[in-house]
């Protein structure tokens, strides 16, 4: 029989898996999860499928849990539980509220200084537009809470409706410690009220840091730096701390992953044994994308991808097929076109870097965009598939 052309290239499939518990050997439910869901829907695996597990599970599994008493504690023991600067915090209540429940209860005073118009990942607290209106300047400007209400008002959440200013003065309050709270995006402003800072942004945490301690601050710790070691017998992450935690229950966070190489390698040699076939193994978290209608950035994880496997390690190295088209080879067309690209792609450099026909290809890195995808294929609420399988992310034009 003639073999037909093949029609399908990438292909992402959410596994469906049992609901995952401290203690699971998630080395064997993923991998027989996955293979259950190739006989049942009769697709085979091929050398270079990625296997993508959710890092929510892993962190369940491993039982990587705290709770706020112990976060109460590694802030008391760290900033001497008097006065504390909170500055950059994001406004999420699955990701930062619980924490900041715990850094106040454990501290007397918290100086809670917000960056704006909006937060590191895009929640705003007042637009660009009323900003020009009132004759802010953002980088120059400190405003109170009470400046920020008679220019701007009240501000909520355009999703979820919430008052961030208002929610998180609250619960700083509900925990008995002193709050106040003002608007400001230089590091150094938050040295006018305190000498002991903790800086809660994500990926610019590193130059806020740099920025604090060269001014004088007197301590200057970041998220990753609370319960980055066990707090009396909790979970911890030594990379990250608080960064890329959830909240799990009114008195619990969930941590971010730890120590799962050893996971992702483990799927990847079970599969090889069990079917001949050599996988891609990753863990990821939030994907990296930016939603276009709250301007939200999604990536309020450290990374996208805390472990992964070798073979995921880098960038694409793609053509550009219209542009072959539309240049090269503009005067081709049917047949002739389709082998002359082929030809282009078989023969194509190692590194396109820098290369026209490689031009509006994607330079970011492979774990960054499969994770991405991975992220929307899963979903964050209900659909009970926190394993993807991605096909094809790796074939081109001429693989049959």
């Amino acid at each position: 029989m003639e073999n037909k052309e093949r029609r399908v290239g990438t292909v992402s499939r959410g596994i469906r898996c049992p609901i995952i518990r401290q203690g699971d050997d998630l080395s064997v439910i993923v991998t027989d999860s996955v293979l259950e869901a190739s006989e049942a829907e009769g697709f085979a695996l091929r050398d270079r499928d990625v296997i993508a597990i959710t890092e929510s599970i892993v962190a369940r599994a491993q039982g990587n849990y705290a709770s706020v008493d112990d976060i109460a504690a590694d802030v008391r023991a760290k900033l001497g539980g008097e006065t504390v600067g909170v500055i950059f915090p994001i406004l999420s209540r699955n990701r930062f509220a619980i924490c900041l429940r715990g850094i106040a209860r454990g501290a007397k005073k918290i100086v809670l200084m917000l960056s704006y118009p909006s937060d590191e990942v895009g929640n705003e607290l007042v637009s660009l537009d009323a900003l020009d209106e009132a004759g802010v300047d953002p980088y120059a400007d400190v405003l109170t809470l009470e400046k920020y209400r008679a220019l701007f008002g009240e501000n909520r959440h355009p999703f979820t409706g919430v008052d961030y200013v208002a929610y998180y003065g609250d619960l700083i309050r509900e925990e008995g410690a002193e709050v106040e709270i003002i608007f400001a995006n230089h590091p150094t402003a938050i040295l006018d009220y305190t000498g002991r800072v903790l800086t809660c942004d994500i990926h610019t945490r590193r130059r806020t840091k740099r920025i604090l301690k060269a001014a004088g601050a007197e301590i200057v710790l970041g998220l990753d730096d609370i319960l980055n070691a066990p707090v009396n017998g909790s979970g911890c992450n030594e990379n990250y701390g608080l960064l890329g935690s959830n909240k799990s229950t009114e008195e619990k966070i969930k941590l971010f992953p730890r120590d799962a190489q050893p996971l992702v390698e483990a799927i990847q040699k079970n599969i090889l044994e069990k079917t001949g076939v050599k996988v891609e193994v990753m863990i990821y978290g939030d994907g990296a994308f930016k939603d276009p209608q709250g301007k939200i950035w999604e990536l309020a994880d450290p990374v996208v991808s805390p472990f992964h496997t070798v073979g995921l390690k880098g960038t694409p190295n793609e053509l550009k097929l219209k542009y072959l088209a539309d240049n090269d080879y503009k005067d081709l067309s049917g047949d002739a076109l389709k082998e002359a690209i082929s030809k282009s792609i078989r023969e194509k450099d190692g590194d396109l870097k820098g290369s026209m026909a490689s031009q509006g290809t994607t330079p970011r890195q492979l774990t960054d965009l499969i994770g991405s995808l991975c992220d929307l294929t899963s979903g964050s609420g209900d659909k009970g598939t926190p394993v993807v399988l991605v096909q094809g992310y790796f074939d081109n034009y001429t693989n049959d």
